[in-house]
């Protein structure tokens, strides 16, 4: 495998929870935090999503409050970076050759596209099977529930992962309105899963090649550490 120099994104299609009203989406500062770390690495990113198109917004990573945070206001006022999002390339035209890393933003969003996506699923495992970087944050881990290898077992049976807990869950006051616990799934499939001391704090797990963070303040180091594994 040749170095690319190429990055692949993935973000949620969907806009709503199912059961609720509330909007949801990607969240944008989960993007923009780990697209600032590695371009100035100088790597290429390409944005994709379950269904190709326009990518949906969570509403509340666009408060001015959480905005702010490490220059993610800075992109949302950049005409390109967000005229980019109108229109991305869905999964199932991608190609693994292409790139030398994955990485799975999160955003409620992804809990109900993420892991009943096969084609996201098989893109997983070819990333992992080729001895490319799979990584993800915050919910994005919903997104290898369900990658099978070659081999029979789950990506993350027996492996060292983290992301959104169920206390922070709880805390964001969305504990009625997902599907499933993030947290339990793993635990379920023999992940040996893990959190910050405290709720929201940054955490970043890196198991060799699969790197995971806990929440929306972990996307920065878990680009970071994507980048130093890729030199």
């Amino acid at each position: 495998m040749s170095p690319t120099k190429r990055i692949l994104i993935i973000v949620t299609s969907t806009g709503e929870y199912e059961k609720v009203g509330y909007r949801t989406g990607l969240w944008l500062g989960e993007l923009t935090h780990f697209y600032d770390v590695a371009e100035e690495a100088g790597f290429e990113l390409t944005i994709a999503s379950i269904e190709g198109g326009a990518v949906p917004l969570d509403p509340e990573s666009l408060a001015h409050n959480v905005l702010g945070d490490l220059g993610t206001d800075k992109r949302y006022a950049d005409r390109a970076f967000m005229d980019g999002l109108r229109n991305v390339a869905p999964v199932s035209e991608v190609d693994v050759d292409d790139y030398d890393a994955i990485y799975l933003t999160g955003g409620h969003g992804v809990m109900f596209d993420f892991h009943q996506s096969r084609a996201l699923e098989t893109l997983i495992a070819r990333f992992h099977e080729t001895g490319r970087i799979v990584s993800a944050v915050c919910h994005g881990p919903c997104g290898l529930l369900d990658v099978t290898l070659s081999d029979g077992e789950p990506l993350v049976k027996g492996r060292n992962v983290t992301g959104f807990s169920w206390r922070e869950e709880e805390l964001a006051q969305r504990a009625d309105a997902v599907p499933y616990s993030l947290e339990d799934r793993l635990k379920e499939l023999g992940a040996h899963y893990s959190t910050a001391a405290k709720p929201f704090d940054t955490h970043v797990v890196e198991d060799d090649r699969l790197i995971t963070g806990q929440n929306p303040g972990s996307a920065r180091a878990v680009a970071e550490a994507v980048v130093r594994r890729l030199g």
